[in-house]
């Protein structure tokens, strides 16, 4: 049985030491699943670098790359960025951290995605979050997104200044889909048939966090061992 599969209740076993190499983990949980907070506590306790495929894509539309022009196209069509624009812009800067370890939160989403990503590193872990419907819907549900931007408003913690728009242009903001934003089966089965994927249920982050460090402390140096899994 993986620590995955232990009762959070106290019964993950301790910790082993990590392996000392370098680690390649993905967090491909959906919009609302709690995947930011997790991979935010990840890196506070180890050493991985973050990845976020949202803030790439936003970075790039702020600098007003080709890959930001070409994705703001798509945004403002209220279309979903396509799989080689996404991997494009991930693995452009995943190469600059070639002496690191690191964590990718939300990306890979579809099979040819993380097939991708799979030709130029192996992935070491999968941190998979089964957080249910209900609870991703109801999180969704105070969530709103400028499309122009990126940027991301939550009524709850993060409102914004004026309700139904942007802070910066004015311009009204929409809901977030999350259904289209759910990485789909195939990917996980893909993760699962490779031995990487670890599966964290849960219906709130300190509930999934204890396991979820455990199990990470056996694979990647901490930056403070004796650290508490709380926060």
């Amino acid at each position: 049985m993986s620590l995955a599969q232990l009762s959070v209740a106290g019964s993950c076993p301790a910790a082993i030491g990590a392996s000392g190499r370098l680690l390649h983990t993905v967090i491909p949980g959906a919009w609302g699943s709690g995947k930011h907070t997790l991979a935010l506590r990840i890196t506070k306790h180890s050493r991985l670098k973050k990845f976020s495929s949202g803030d790439l894509i936003r970075e790039n539309m702020l600098r007003d790359t080709e890959i930001g022009v070409l994705t703001k196209v798509f945004m403002d069509q209220g279309k979903l960025i396509p799989d080689h624009v996404m991997t494009r812009v991930t693995l452009h800067e995943l190469k600059n951290f070639s002496q690191e370890s690191w964590l990718l939160c939300g990306f890979p989403r579809t099979l040819r995605q993380a097939e991708a990503l799979d030709r130029v590193y192996q992935i070491h872990l999968v941190l998979n979050l089964n957080v249910p419907s209900e609870v991703i819907q109801q999180r969704l549900s105070a969530r709103w997104i400028h499309p122009g931007s990126g940027r991301v408003y939550n009524l709850e913690f993060k409102p914004p200044k004026v309700v139904g728009v942007d802070d910066l242009t004015g311009e009204p903001f929409v809901q977030q889909a999350e259904g289209l934003r759910r990485p789909t089966k195939p990917v996980l089965e893909y993760y699962r048939k490779k031995g990487v994927l670890e599966t964290f249920s849960g219906t709130e982050t300190n509930e999934i966090w204890p396991c979820m460090h455990a199990l990470l402390q056996t694979k990647v140096p901490q930056i403070d061992s004796k650290a508490s899994v709380i926060p």
